[in-house]
């Protein structure tokens, strides 16, 4: 499983965007609210490449980064250790604790409930 901070995460989310990019196009994808200096998102770049989430390819002079990971997996990942970690490993009082206080919209719900209809749809056929 491979770690990622929050301003890592910050960085991961622009390569998921417009991949391939370049340390300075994440930089501009980073916008205004983040003040980092350059040195800090390239020390980022390359933290997140050591780490297995980010590759690159040489393109003259520029580096372009790529992901390793989906952020699709990334998500996947993060919400069965944050599950485990908080609920031990039951999704319920995570659903009941959002819809106790209001949380859940109708799109959601509505979500859900295909979730589950597929989920046993699935079941089954098994």
């Amino acid at each position: 499983m491979i770690e990622i901070s929050n301003a890592e995460l910050s960085v991961m989310q622009v390569v998921w965007q417009r991949q391939p990019i370049s340390a300075n196009d994440v930089i501009a994808g980073l916008g205004d609210d983040n003040d980092w200096h350059e040195k800090t998102v390239k020390t980022l770049l390359n933290r997140l490449v050591s780490k297995g989430a980010l590759g690159f390819n040489k393109d003259g002079r520029a580096y372009l980064y790529y992901p390793l990971i989906t952020e699709q997996d990334y998500q996947l990942q993060q919400s069965r250790s944050f599950v485990d970690r908080l609920f031990a490993g039951k999704v319920a009082p995570l659903v009941a604790g959002f819809a106790s206080q209001n949380k859940l919209k109708p799109d959601d719900v509505q979500q859900l409930k295909q979730l589950i209809a597929d989920w046993e749809q699935e079941q089954n056929h098994d």
